[in-house]
């Protein structure tokens, strides 16, 4: 009788296994939501509707792109955090919504909590650029440094807006350089590189994908990379990390989430299709021409990932004091 009571229990414990497993053989059987929390055209969105093609083709089941912007992503972050965890909502993190909980008092998730890490997609590289005309003769890093360091606090650089990677990445160069800058945030990448080549601004840090043409076309000029690897896009242009600060580290990167306690089956299944994509390089040209770097990284990869850029920017945005309102 106690054996037989012990073996019903043991069943009762078995059954949420069977039961997903179940689910996972037969999953996909509809639509799959990828939502993307930035506006259409950026490359975050670029990346999304590459892999999103080439994922539904896989899954046999059309894997379709919704753009929902607002506040870093975070209005996007907390409607996916409370979908159904049954493989059937995704949404692409990219850095600014990674971080939004550290900047928004109520940004209404938890990255580290309310998430299932499914599979990195790409590395956009951040490069620090100046205007050629307004700062003649800053040509490298070391340069720059020495200017800022000859006119305390009256050089001024952008990014992107308060809160973005370009902000926090200067910061953190500047709290371990022993430098300042003033930081002039703008409303978008767009509006600050233009103001940047006008002259209103001579510094700034972009997103690589953002400058490049104007780098090309010598409006701005490129001084250092913030990866620790130098761009394919910019061979000749050294790394921070190879200009005096060593380990130095800023990567923008994306990836693919679902929600917590999605099936592991499910989760698998998507990440090695999409490994499988992103070794393709077809997919590997695409991505570049939208100034991304296609990077594969599993659930386990990429959920250590998240850990540590979740407490080395939160860091950052703690000891600076920053804030969106």
């Amino acid at each position: 009788m106690v054996h037989s009571r012990r073996r019903a229990i043991l069943g009762l414990a078995a059954m949420p296994l069977v039961v997903a497993s179940a689910f996972a053989q037969v999953w996909p059987i509809k639509p799959i939501k990828l939502i993307v929390p930035f506006p259409p055209g950026g490359p975050t969105d670029t990346a999304s509707r590459i892999v999103a093609q080439k994922l539904g083709e896989a899954l046999k089941q059309p894997v379709v792109v919704e753009n929902r912007a607002g506040a870093s992503g975070s209005i996007a972050a907390a409607q996916v955090a409370k979908s159904a965890p049954d493989g059937y909502t995704l949404m692409m993190l990219a850095m600014p919504t990674l971080l939004a909980p550290h900047l928004y008092k109520k940004a209404g998730y938890d990255t580290t909590k309310d998430f299932t890490p499914v599979a990195t997609i790409y590395d956009l590289p951040i490069v620090m650029v100046v205007n050629p005309t307004v700062l003649p003769n800053v040509t490298d890093l070391s340069k720059l440094i020495a200017q800022a360091k000859a006119q305390p606090g009256k050089l001024n650089y952008t990014s992107s807006g308060a809160g973005s990677f370009g902000h926090l990445s200067m910061e953190l160069l500047k709290q371990i350089g022993g430098f300042g800058m003033q930081h002039v945030p703008y409303k978008g990448g767009a509006p600050a590189i233009s103001d940047t080549i006008g002259g209103q601004v001579p510094v700034m840090y972009a997103d690589l994908v953002g400058a490049l043409p104007h780098i090309q076309a010598g409006k701005l000029r490129a001084i250092a990379i913030g990866s620790p690897q130098r761009a394919s896009m910019l061979p000749d242009v050294k790394t921070i990390a190879e200009q005096g600060f060593p380990g130095y580290d800023a990567v923008s990167w994306g990836g693919l989430l679902a929600p917590t306690e999605t099936p592991k089956e499910v989760v698998d299944r998507i990440s090695g299709e999409v490994g499988k994509i992103l070794a393709d390089k077809d997919a590997q040209n695409k991505l570049l021409k939208a100034g991304a770097i296609a990077n594969f990284q599993p659930p386990a990869q990429m959920s250590q990932r998240i850990g540590q850029d979740y407490a080395k920017w939160g860091k950052v945005i703690r000891d600076k004091g920053i804030a969106v309102e």
